[in-house]
């Protein structure tokens, strides 16, 4: 597969807005099939996801800035066997390693001091696993059909899918909504400041892993505990257990819900 840069690809169009100094708007349109996922990589700004109704993947960008130029700041598209990829791209600073878009956790995304703003708007069609991925920012994601991998670093996540997924952050907390029981491998939901709030299907079996130091864990599922109960850590099963879902914060309560 062939790599597609903003100037090249035939269904991207960069549109400057008229009347709002330094923001600018770039919009992409295309085909993922079923099972393969739209990764979206930015450092600054949110992240929106929602359900898509044309059968494509739509994403819109959005840049402003208050002192650097949004023009410095270039929308990549990266077309692969996994699906699609789309990146919010920083200058480099010279002599230095230049910032990349390579799909999954790879690539370079310093943005030295440049105070771009790139907020993105993703609509997923049906079968499509959604990927976000940014430092500075929200990530919410509503209505989805598949498995989401959402990561930021100062910022919360908050989710709905019929599929299963997993969230990471640092600073903000975490809130999702899992419509499917039968995920493969670990589940994993992770923050230091802030609290985990996670509604699992009525019908779910998991090993579950919880731990907090600062706050509380309260299930809504019948849990059976192996080893000592605390109300701070805890291992134990939902159901006949089989699946693994590991939920861990320091500063914030633990909740598992039933819908």
């Amino acid at each position: 597969m062939k790599k597609l840069r903003t100037s090249l690809a035939a269904l991207a169009v960069l549109v400057v807005s008229a009347g709002l100094a330094g923001a600018q708007e770039f919009r992409w349109q295309g085909a993922v099939q079923p099972g393969g996922a739209i990764e979206i990589k930015g450092v600054n700004g949110d992240i929106r996801a929602e359900a898509s109704s044309t059968g494509q993947v739509e994403v819109t960008a959005s840049k402003s800035a208050r002192r650097s130029n949004p023009e410095s700041v270039k929308i990549e598209v990266l077309e692969h066997a996994g699906g699609v990829t789309i990146c919010a791209v920083y200058p480099s600073r010279d002599g230095s390693r230049p910032n990349e878009c390579v799909a999954g956790s790879g690539g370079r995304m310093n943005v030295q001091d440049n105070d771009v703003q790139v907020r993105f708007t993703v609509r997923v069609p049906a079968g499509v696993r959604m990927i976000g991925r940014t430092v500075n920012g929200d990530i919410a994601a509503s209505g989805l059909d598949a498995a989401v991998q959402l990561s930021t670093v100062n910022g919360s996540v908050n989710f709905g899918t019929a599929g299963s997924g997993s969230a990471t952050t640092v600073n903000g907390s975490i809130k999702g909504s899992l419509g499917r029981a039968d995920w493969t491998g670990a589940l994993e939901f992770s923050t230091v400041n802030g609290t985990i709030a996670l509604t699992l299907p009525p019908d779910v079996s998991t090993d579950v892993k919880a731990s907090t130091v600062n706050g509380d864990i309260e299930s809504d599922f019948p849990l059976t505990i192996t080893g000592r109960f605390s109300r701070r850590h805890l291992d134990g099963t939902i159901g006949s257990g089989g699946r693994s879902l590991s939920l861990e914060t320091v500063n914030g309560a633990i909740t598992l819900k039933r819908p």
